[in-house]
């Protein structure tokens, strides 16, 4: 992504914003392999504390039970990118922080951790309201490390907005 992705990524989150602004919800956040850059796109919006609440930054296993209570066996049946990982982050955020929606993801930004069935560039993502059942996506990016993490926040938010506008208004 260019130098001026950045400024893309923080137009979605203005979008977003003002979506979840008429929706009177908040957002909050589990990352790992964007290490609280969808958090920090959020946050540099002004006024985003009207509909940001909070980022979790979840690199380690232990850090997504403890913090998320991702469990166990799911990281050990799956590992820790998974879409079962992913789901169970967002929906871990979503009741620990009691806002009305949620996006996790979890992936390999690389250069090195890679296998033959999780490349470098393989991104789980979970989301999930008040509302609805989590929901997840995995996606193969190409690219360097920050390129795989900027298209990461892009998806993470491109998510958000599809979720939150097809859900209807309390």
């Amino acid at each position: 992504m260019a130098e001026n992705d950045q400024y893309q990524l923080e137009s979605l989150a203005q979008r977003l914003g003002e979506l979840l602004i008429e929706r009177t919800w908040s957002l909050v956040t589990a990352e790992s392999c964007t290490g609280g850059w969808i958090a920090q796109t959020a946050t540099a919006i002004s006024g985003s504390s009207a509909w940001f609440d909070r980022g979790f930054v979840t690199y380690s296993n232990r850090a997504k039970m403890e913090v998320l209570g991702v469990a166990e066996s799911s990281l050990l049946n799956y590992g820790a990118v998974s879409v079962e990982v992913a789901r169970e982050m967002a929906y871990g955020a979503l009741t620990t922080a009691g806002v009305e929606i949620a996006v996790s993801v979890t992936g390999i930004a690389g250069p090195d951790g890679g296998t033959a069935d999780k490349p470098v560039g393989t991104v789980c993502f979970g989301w999930c309201t008040k509302n609805s059942d989590p929901v997840s996506r995995v996606v193969c990016f190409d690219g360097d490390r920050r390129s795989i993490r900027a298209q990461t926040v892009a998806v993470a938010f491109d998510g958000l907005l599809e979720l939150a506008g097809a859900v209807a208004t309390p």
